[in-house]
């Protein structure tokens, strides 16, 4: 019983800590901005600030590292293996390639602790941002300018589409509902275009940018909304022959995913690394996979993105908890939607 009752005791001034922990790091924080409840922004650049209490610091014994899941996680751990092999070699410690299968769950991975850094794609960045505490620092490029791509919707080359209005009333694809190209540029760009989604057809869900272009080719969507990039890569690894298609409707240049670390890195550890990712040229083989990207260029989240957060609040979204949670349950409805439709065909 004395055992019991010490350990009640124990369990209640713990909760009792973390209660008023929590209440005393909301209080300690002059801003914040659009940013979860555990995170400041003192500085205004929008992205967490490093923590004030240098025991919250991490400087892990294996690194973990990912890429956005727009493909195949696979495809991806394959590409990057030759810089992580250098991240390893230049950190001195061990670096793992963490395969998520969803935006979610690569958020969800930083937030919890698990991922320290990674590339995030374009829209889900700022939900990263915000929820999970990410700091971006670079985007693939050339020595000249850093990388970018476009939201173009895909027809096939023998349908009668010929512009966005055509497709009113058709089968059309978005991929997530986080994604930028996928989805919250087309809701902002696509009206004054003469085609509303959600009005003018039923906005339908594929999961990923390649299931979106498969699903073209295939003749489950008459039209897609993916990212340039994505669809370019596809042509150039012999998964599609572009000749197939039609692209009806190209935007403005966005920049392409982020790779950012967590914001609770410690400083000269952080600072190594980045090193490591801004010292590393891309080898013949990345280079070919990755549009002719030879590097990673140092970007801001307060500049290169603000094209990105005017995409949003145009399309009536926003990228704060309320919108993550709900973005992510109908991110993880569609994609299991998507599979079970896949699974019906077999």
């Amino acid at each position: 019983m004395k055992i019991t009752n010490m350990l009640v005791r124990y369990c209640f001034g713990l909760m009792l800590l973390l209660v008023f922990g929590v209440a005393y790091a909301q209080s300690d924080c002059k801003s914040r901005g659009d940013l979860d409840v555990q995170y400041c922004d003192e500085n205004k650049d929008l992205v967490a600030d490093s923590p004030k209490d240098a025991k919250r610091f991490k400087n892990p014994g294996t690194l973990v590292f990912t890429y956005t899941p727009v493909e195949d996680p696979a495809v991806y751990e394959s590409a990057f293996k030759p810089f992580t092999d250098h991240l390893a070699k230049c950190t001195g410690k061990r670096v793992v390639f963490y395969q998520v299968q969803s935006n979610a769950a690569e958020i969800e991975a930083m937030r919890s602790g698990r991922l320290h850094v990674g590339g995030f794609s374009t829209g889900p960045t700022a939900f990263a941002v915000n929820i999970a505490g990410a700091v971006p620092f670079a985007v693939k490029g050339t020595e000249k300018e850093f990388q970018g791509y476009n939201l173009i919707v895909i027809v096939k080359k023998d349908s009668p589409y010929q512009k966005l209005a055509d497709l009113k009333g058709k089968k059309f694809a978005h991929t997530s509902p986080s994604s930028n190209s996928g989805h919250m540029a087309p809701l902002a760009l696509f009206p004054a275009q003469g085609l509303t989604p959600d009005k003018d057809y039923k906005i339908l869900f594929s999961g990923k940018h390649d299931s979106s272009v498969m699903g073209v080719n295939s003749g489950d969507y008459d039209g897609a909304a993916v990212a340039s990039d994505v669809y370019h890569r596809m042509g150039t690894r012999g998964q599609i022959n572009e000749d197939n298609f039609r692209i009806i409707y190209r935007s403005q240049k966005f920049p392409t995913s982020s790779f950012s670390y967590a914001h609770d890195l410690e400083p000269k550890f952080r600072d190594q690394m980045l090193k490591c990712f801004y010292d590393y040229r891309f080898t013949a083989e990345m280079q070919k996979t990755f549009d002719g990207a030879d590097r990673f260029v140092p970007v801001t989240y307060l500049k290169e993105w603000e094209v990105v957060r005017k995409v949003a609040e145009g399309s009536g979204e926003s990228f704060n908890r309320a919108a993550y949670e709900k973005e992510s349950a109908r991110e993880d409805a569609a994609r299991k939607k998507a599979a079970e439709e896949k699974a019906g065909k077999k």
